[in-house]
């Protein structure tokens, strides 16, 4: 009898911790799309409760502070992105392809969790001087670091197709700053309702990247 009712509990706590993890996304969200239209400064703890349909002590179970959650959505939206991006580096053909690849992946996931990448391109800097407890600071210091790791990425993949003669005499450091902020701007001018077509968000995430790649591609020696 007892086994069973060990059972019972542990399917009961699983179901819990399911719950759980599901009203936190739903959490994460709401707040994504209030940080995305109105910004962080003029986003309240009760903008994001009625956007949820929650109480404000529903938030403050999960995060103490306004910061607090702000720094949980962009830790999502760079998990996100690395989700997103890793799996492509494993494509097929030479180093330029596997570059492409993994620009499309960033574009694609900058549509497809367009509030939460919106968070992420808002950047953290803007809170270096707003963390104003240890907690937040170390939060802040891993928020960068994931970053820097996303960035390292992509230098890695542009160096190598850069040494394999693919690429034209670009700097890799500059390239990649100007390939992810060329992306990254699309928070600005991208309309999810505007691209509601099968397809659409694909044709123009390969229209993105193909500028880009076209920019940076090496070219014959003339004459």
């Amino acid at each position: 009898m007892k086994i069973v009712e060990d059972g019972v509990a542990r399917r009961g706590r699983k179901i819990d911790e399911a719950e759980a993890a599901s009203r936190r996304m739903e959490l994460l969200e709401a707040a994504a799309n209030c940080f995305m239209r109105t910004g962080y400064h003029a986003t309240s703890i009760d903008d994001v409760a009625r956007s949820m349909g929650c109480t404000k002590g529903f938030i403050y179970h999960y995060h103490a502070t306004k910061t607090d959650l702000f720094f949980d959505v962009h830790r999502e939206g760079m998990r996100r992105l690395f989700a997103a991006v890793e799996p492509a580096m494993a494509s097929a053909g030479d180093a330029l392809a596997v570059l492409r690849a993994m620009l499309l992946a960033h574009a694609r996931a900058m549509m497809d969790h367009h509030a939460f990448e919106t968070v992420v391109a808002q950047g953290v800097q803007i809170h270096r001087f707003g963390a104003t407890t240890p907690d937040q600071r170390r939060t802040l210091d891993e928020l960068i670091a994931s970053r820097d790791r996303f960035e390292a990425l992509f230098k890695a993949q542009t160096l190598r197709a850069a040494e394999a003669g693919l690429l034209g005499p670009v700097a890799p450091s500059i390239a990649v700053k100007m390939m992810l902020g060329a992306l990254q701007w699309s928070i600005f001018w991208y309309r999810p309702e505007a691209d509601a077509g099968e397809g659409a968000r694909d044709r123009l995430a390969e229209e993105m990247v193909r500028t880009i790649i076209d920019g940076l591609r090496a070219r014959p020696a003339a004459g």
